[in-house]
């Protein structure tokens, strides 16, 4: 069967011992002396060999072993080899199949790769034919599984997470999270950098469209010319230029989540093509027939839109139309004790993506980090953090390794807590004393001074409230 133990004068090479990051050959054939023979070969050029006589014990060995090529006669008795190449790929879709195969049966071998095996030798088979057919079918298989893992790391990478448990961050999540599975339109508010894109990604994660696409638009950085037909597409004709028809972003989202970033710059146009669509579920591209719209709307504006429309630029029917669910999501000087949460997630993107061993951040930097206000919010410390993971040449950042305005910050003054008429006053005690140690960073000696207790109150009020 093999040229080299079939008459060869050829002396045999010594056995090679199988490396630690040796591949594992599944050889599979009925012929007992077929299967001896191979697997000499393959154990003398240092690969692991596994042995099966059967399609049925084939799949057994592949339920009990990793295995990154498989090596088996096309025709065999009970199952064939492309019987077993199916059953393979659904068990171990990773797994490469090179067939063995005689003379008459190559077309058979072509349309069995055509279903997924890597390549087919010829009987008699060579040694050198088969050694490096296998090798080359497991240096596939490998690369295979490292694009796949590189993809999976520069996901994890670049995938944005809301991070935080502060109460004011837990509000917004707990209004996101009853708002999510139903189709209501969402106006998601607040200050540039706070991550309102991300609170539209969390709706439309945890919506019964997640499975669907996820388009975002930033309407200011569109020009207005274009505007329109970025939105809703155009037919081939429609004005001049449109050489070809376009779909616009809302039939790209369609069956999923349309957000739509900085809705205060919308044109008039726009605005009032947009309320039909929210009014009565469809549009029209510019120059084409009405479209049915199937897209669930999330808006989102660091403008005060009542002003904007008290100043005759926004619709107010449109507003009430996006307004249906309004969500303001928290600066980060509200909701500090989510700095040290976030620096730790950032250091360890920078750091993986720079290439270089996980930074820590001492108490002094991120007491420096405390004091500063971020007008930029989470994107300026995103934007902080990678900076000091360059720049730092040590294991641990230090307080020189931030931008100068943050070094020579002032601590922030306390905030204002204001309280309804009639709250309870376990209530009035519990977020005293949480906002105090808050702004004395979690220091429960420094909190009993400005409340004016002991720190023996303070231990015991903790427990009661956490009890």
């Amino acid at each position: 069967m093999v040229d080299e133990l079939s008459g060869s004068s050829t002396p045999a090479p010594p056995e090679a011992k199988a490396g630690a990051d040796a591949p594992t050959v599944l050889v599979v054939d009925d012929e007992p002396s077929n299967l001896a023979s191979i697997e000499k070969i393959f154990q003398r050029d240092g690969m692991r060999v596994l042995t099966a006589s059967s399609a049925r014990a084939a799949l057994d060995v592949l339920r009990g072993h990793r295995v990154e090529v498989v090596l088996t006669d096309l025709m065999m008795p009970g199952t064939s080899g492309i019987e077993l190449l199916r059953a393979i790929k659904q068990l171990a879709p990773d797994t490469e199949v090179v067939l063995m195969t005689a003379y008459g049966t190559v077309e058979t071998a072509v349309q069995a790769m055509r279903e997924g095996a890597y390549d087919f030798v010829e009987k008699p088979l060579k040694r050198m034919t088969i050694i490096k057919s296998v090798r080359k079918a497991a240096e596939r298989r490998s690369l295979v599984a490292e694009n796949r893992s590189l993809r999976q790391e520069l996901k994890l990478l670049t995938k944005r997470e809301i991070i935080g448990s502060s109460p004011a961050l837990r509000r917004v999540l707990d209004v996101a999270t009853q708002a999510a599975p139903s189709s209501a339109t969402v106006l998601v508010l607040g200050e540039s950098g706070t991550g309102k894109e991300l609170v539209a990604r969390y709706i439309h994660d945890h919506s019964a469209r997640r499975h669907g696409p996820f388009v975002a638009v930033n309407c200011s950085a569109i020009p207005e010319t274009i505007l329109e037909a970025e939105l809703f597409g155009h037919e081939r004709g429609a004005f001049t230029g449109a050489f070809a028809r376009r779909e616009g972003r809302f039939a790209k989202a369609a069956g999923g989540t349309l957000f739509l970033d900085e809705i205060g710059e919308l044109t008039p146009s726009v605005q009032v093509k947009l309320l039909r669509v929210l009014q009565e579920n469809e549009y029209e591209p510019i120059g084409g027939d009405t479209v049915r719209a199937d897209v669930r709307i999330v808006a989102a504006t660091n403008k005060d839109l009542r002003a904007e429309i008290a100043a005759g630029r926004f619709r107010e029917d449109l507003f009430y139309r996006l307004n249906v669910i309004a969500i303001t999501v928290p600066p980060l000087r509200a909701r500090r004790e989510d700095i040290p949460l976030l620096v730790d997630h950032f250091l360890g993107v920078y750091c993986a993506k720079n290439n270089r061993g996980r930074l820590e951040a001492p108490r002094e930097v991120i007491a420096r980090l405390l004091d500063y206000s971020f007008p930029g919010n989470v994107r300026e410390l995103e934007n902080v953090i990678e900076r000091a993971a360059v720049l730092c040449r040590g294991e641990k950042l230090s307080v020189e390794d931030l931008p100068e305005s943050i070094r020579e910050s002032l601590a922030a003054a306390p905030e204002t807590i204001t309280f309804s008429v009639g709250t309870p006053l376990d209530e009035v005690e519990r977020r005293l004393i949480r906002e105090t140690l808050r702004y004395a960073h979690g220091d429960k000696s420094v909190a009993a001074q400005l409340l004016g207790i002991s720190t023996r109150t303070i231990y015991r009020k903790l427990g009661e409230i956490e009890g």
